[in-house]
């Protein structure tokens, strides 16, 4: 099992280190291309950070830095050891850039201590850092030290390496000129570990990952991952039972174990790592890229476009893509997440005509801050084809309200009424027919939910059949009105094209399943009940009593075409992606005992409305 562990972790570090280009790459030799280097840049504290410069051959014209910053190693270590593939795509690698690589602090060969999510200080002084000031003080040393430069540095970033490019886009340094932030960590009580304050228990053995500090620079992985009794998670966490007994898997030693433990409330230890509030008068050019089906950070992409849109006057655009977590990185030929199919070399055309576009502009042309990219680059995931507009959501885009109303009816009108369910911890709804031990789940993102509408516990609520297509693009915001029988609850709502029976199958379709009638999820998300008024304050339901709850669902851009249906369903468990709801109120759920699950019955009154943006 050890080999096992050890396959794991580099495995993890690998995905997030090392782009996947076409395989006419592996014809492109780095090593006949660029000189490697490895140095420690000395940060304004003392503290050295472990860089590893890439720079081409080519000393006839001067070239720009491309940076970036991971927790996750800039492996392989030594100066005659090449990675096989560098920079965001195959093309910046071929044309010609210094790419650089860092280890953050505290992270593999850095020194210093590492703080997940470091939380950013404004108007630092004297030998203050942040993940801000490394980058700058890296900045400063690379544009003075490296040869043949143009002074020019661009910074890119998926998932956590994201966060850091983001990062950089405070108190930028004046050689900064472009940064994407792509699937970028805006808020861990949002993105990755929580969704709207409820645990993602999926996410729990990622804890290895962030959760351990080592006391000086290695090159081998100081931690592991734990070994588990059984590969079906859902079966795993339910004889788990409550998740105080995960402490037998992660002892003091692990720090964000703790950290989730102590803070189960968007306190201010929360919030101060919170990026989002800080993205203001930004100048650097900024290209935010996401995938509409990333299952891990989809709320940072987002907030992190529509903040700099609201705060800023730099040039500032967006991209969105028919994507699980870093899809666009690769080149796989066939682009689908899970059994939907969505085309050909999707990837391929963002890296070609997207991404080095966005950084040849910024970076080695006279830029003035005009490209010929639109302002908004989005992925109609219905119609299957890219759509450009100049703002999002688009100008046009108006509001429509769908009432949960009797009869499993989605309607245009309200009524008096409830529809109610029995919700069980014991027996709780899964995320997917396809339960299985892994690190983040991706394919539940366009799963089929027929299983999930057959069940008891979940309500659903559809139009009759579509007789045009019917666009949604922008927020999706569910209103709910319920009741309990209890004084905690989780309120899960999913938004679903029901595909007609004709629809074709795919080579991506499931052996057991067939494409006609599909219920494909489109866009899903919970809302802890506790947090319904105030995420730094939690407060219980008054049994029965009807309460509000709303849920803002990440942004869409879906067309539900002529003969399909909108469907809903809501529920109350998504088992084991979050973790259960005592359903009985508990100070904090990290700490509930056994006897605190209790199975209750909830209300869904049919004032509940669904709140969409549709285009005409």
């Amino acid at each position: 099992m050890q080999s096992f562990r050890l396959i794991l972790i580099w495995s993890i570090v690998f995905f997030y280190t090392t782009p996947t280009f076409s395989q006419a790459t592996s014809l492109y030799d780095v090593k006949e291309h660029y000189t490697k280097q490895e140095v420690d840049i000395v940060m304004r504290d003392g503290i050295k950070l472990h860089t590893t410069i890439y720079s081409p051959k080519d000393t006839s014209k001067k070239h720009p830095i491309l940076m970036q910053r991971t927790p996750y190693s800039s492996i392989p270590y030594g100066e005659g050891a090449f990675k096989s593939k560098i920079g965001p795509n195959e093309f910046l690698m071929k044309e010609g850039n210094i790419i650089v690589y860092q280890d953050v602090r505290g992270r593999w060969m850095s020194e210093g201590v590492y703080d997940n999510m470091r939380a950013y200080i404004p108007n630092k002084t004297g030998k203050q850092f942040d993940e801000a000031s490394d980058t700058y003080d890296t900045i400063d040393w690379l544009v003075k030290n490296v040869k043949n430069t143009n002074g020019k540095v661009g910074i890119w970033g998926i998932s956590y390496p994201g966060f850091y490019a983001t990062y950089s886009l405070l108190d930028a340094h004046p050689a900064l000129k472009a940064v994407s932030p792509q699937a970028c960590i805006g808020d861990f009580f949002f993105d990755d570990f929580h969704h709207n304050g409820a645990y993602l228990l999926s996410y729990w053995r990622v804890t290895a990952l962030f959760g351990y500090e080592k006391t000086k620079p290695v090159s081998e992985a100081w931690y592991t991952f734990t070994d588990l009794p059984s590969k079906d998670q859902y079966d795993f966490f339910l004889d788990v039972g409550p998740l105080s007994n995960l402490d037998t898997y992660y002892k003091e030693d692990n720090v964000f174990w703790t950290q989730l433990k102590e803070h189960p409330n968007y306190d201010e230890f929360w919030q101060k790592r919170g990026i989002i509030q800080h993205l203001k008068n930004i100048k650097p050019a900024v290209m935010t890229v996401g995938g509409l089906f990333d299952a891990e950070d989809l709320y940072g992409p987002f907030e992190t476009y529509e903040n700099i849109e609201k705060k800023s006057e730099n040039y500032n655009i967006m991209v969105f893509g028919p994507w699980s977590h870093g899809d666009w990185s690769r080149t796989k030929k066939r682009q689908a997440i899970g059994n939907v199919y969505f085309g050909d070399d999707i990837s391929l055309h963002f890296q070609k005509n997207i991404e080095t576009p966005f950084f040849n502009h910024f970076l080695k042309e006279e830029a003035n801050g005009k490209t010929k990219l639109p302002e908004i680059q989005i992925f109609d995931t219905g119609k299957k084809e890219w759509d450009s507009y100049e703002t999002w959501p688009p100008k046009n885009a108006k509001k429509k309200t769908f009432y949960l109303s009797e009869n499993e009816v989605l309607s245009d009108k309200t009524k008096d009424g409830f529809s109610e369910f029995i919700s069980d911890p014991k027996k709780p709804v899964p995320y997917s027919e396809d339960v299985k031990m892994v690190f983040t789940p991706r394919k539940y993102m366009t799963d089929d939910q027929r299983f999930a509408a057959r069940r008891p516990d979940v309500l659903v609520f559809e139009t009759p059949i579509l007789t045009e297509d019917m666009t949604l693009s922008g927020e999706v915001l569910a209103k709910l009105n319920v009741a309990t029988t209890g004084t905690d609850a989780d309120w899960i709502v999913k938004l679903i094209d029901v595909y007609p029976n004709d629809a074709i199958d795919t080579e991506e379709t499931q052996e057991y399943l067939k494409m006609a009638n599909y219920h494909m999820m489109v866009r899903s998300e919970v809302m802890r009940g506790r947090f319904r008024n105030d995420f730094s304050t939690p407060e219980p339901f008054i049994a029965h009593q009807k309460t509000g709850v709303s849920i803002k669902l990440q942004d869409i851009h879906h067309t539900f075409r002529k003969g399909h249906k909108i469907q809903i369903q809501v529920q109350s468990t998504w088992f084991p992606l979050i973790d259960l709801n005592p359903q009985t109120y508990v100070p904090n759920i990290f700490k509930a005992k056994s006897s605190d699950f209790k199975k209750q019955t909830h209300k869904v009154y049919y004032d509940s409305a669904i709140e969409v943006l549709i285009l005409k």
